[in-house]
């Protein structure tokens, strides 16, 4: 539906009063400069490439050192930025270009506020000698991971995207029908197998290196899915047994919750059962089971994790969407 220009203006005079959308930039920001001190302070020093336009930039620096990491981010941020609205028109919103241009400028200057002489830029001068990680590589993918991890995940949490190996994924699933998470899987593979060919096989570093942007790339991927989706501790049980009136009673009266009765029957018997579905918090769990073995230890109960629980009881929608 077209929207009037009356309505739309109203819309966007709104946004730039909203506090939550003033927000949602500083957040991208912050996002994008913790993902930045990531790579400058434990990745780019000692040539670890976890995946992305960023490590395929400590791939090209090597090649060609007097260029700096940023104007490669530069020379390959824009060119896909360019084809992704070609390709899928405003998907990406202005949020997502804001990500992908100021992150390149961040490589740019945070280098300045870490090394005493920008044209030196090497393990043993940064922050003056007092982080250096050259003999504890798996600290500098620990921390580098979790640096990357909370920025990317920042900057997805305000609805934007990094730009980079996203575009990247997001055509190999146009055209070659690829899930999106095995494109990113795939681009991040390619970039570890060019460190792999030209920081040890032509520069001569350790074979181990790769190994550590491993270890980086599983670790930020974890803390990402933290920081976007947060840690859920509620478990979801399906109970099937004979002494379905005292379990009733039991989540209603005792345990003061409400649970659905789901109409089943048997694969090999083909009786009529029903099975009860219920959603407890973590530190429900342990009295619950114990509760319910003491009421029918013979009954059947699947124990699995929630990875979001929404509704009365638990987290409302508006609080998901405040959030």
């Amino acid at each position: 539906m077209k929207m009037n220009p009356k309505h739309l203006y109203l819309r966007v005079k709104d946004d730039l009063h909203s506090w939550k959308w003033w927000s949602s930039w500083f957040v991208i920001l912050l996002g994008c400069t913790v993902m930045s001190l990531g790579f400058i302070l434990f990745m780019y020093p000692y040539k670890i490439t976890p995946g992305g336009i960023w490590g395929m930039s400590t791939i090209l620096h090597e090649v060609l050192p007097a260029i700096p990491q940023g104007w490669f981010g530069y020379m390959m941020d824009i060119p896909l930025l360019l084809i992704g609205f070609a390709v899928f028109g405003p998907v990406f919103g202005t949020k997502t270009v804001f990500a992908s241009l100021i992150t390149p400028l961040l490589m740019l200057l945070l280098p300045y506020a870490v090394y005493p002489d920008i044209a030196t830029q090497t393990a043993e001068t940064l922050l003056w000698g007092r982080l250096n990680l050259a003999d504890d590589l798996i600290l500098a993918s620990v921390f580098g991971g979790l640096f990357i991890g909370i920025g990317v995940g920042l900057v997805v949490k305000a609805q934007a995207t990094t730009g980079g190996t996203d575009i990247i994924a997001m055509l190999l699933q146009k055209w070659s029908h690829i899930k999106f998470s095995n494109g990113l899987l795939i681009a991040d593979a390619f970039v570890v197998v060019c460190s792999l060919v030209v920081l040890v096989g032509i520069g001569g570093e350790s074979p181990t290196l790769p190994l550590y942007s491993l270890l980086t790339i599983w670790i930020a991927a974890q803390i990402i899915d933290f920081v976007v989706e947060g840690r859920n501790y509620d478990k979801m049980l399906l109970i099937v047994t004979e002494k379905r009136e005292e379990v009733r009673r039991f989540i209603l009266d005792d345990l003061d919750r409400s649970g659905t009765v789901i109409h089943a029957s048997g694969m090999y018997t083909g009786d009529e059962k029903n099975m009860i579905f219920l959603v407890v918090s973590r530190r429900e769990i342990v009295p619950v089971k114990q509760r319910l073995r003491d009421i029918d230890p013979s009954m059947f109960v699947v124990v699995v994790d929630a990875d979001e629980t929404l509704g009365e009881g638990f987290r409302s929608f508006e609080q998901m969407k405040h959030s």
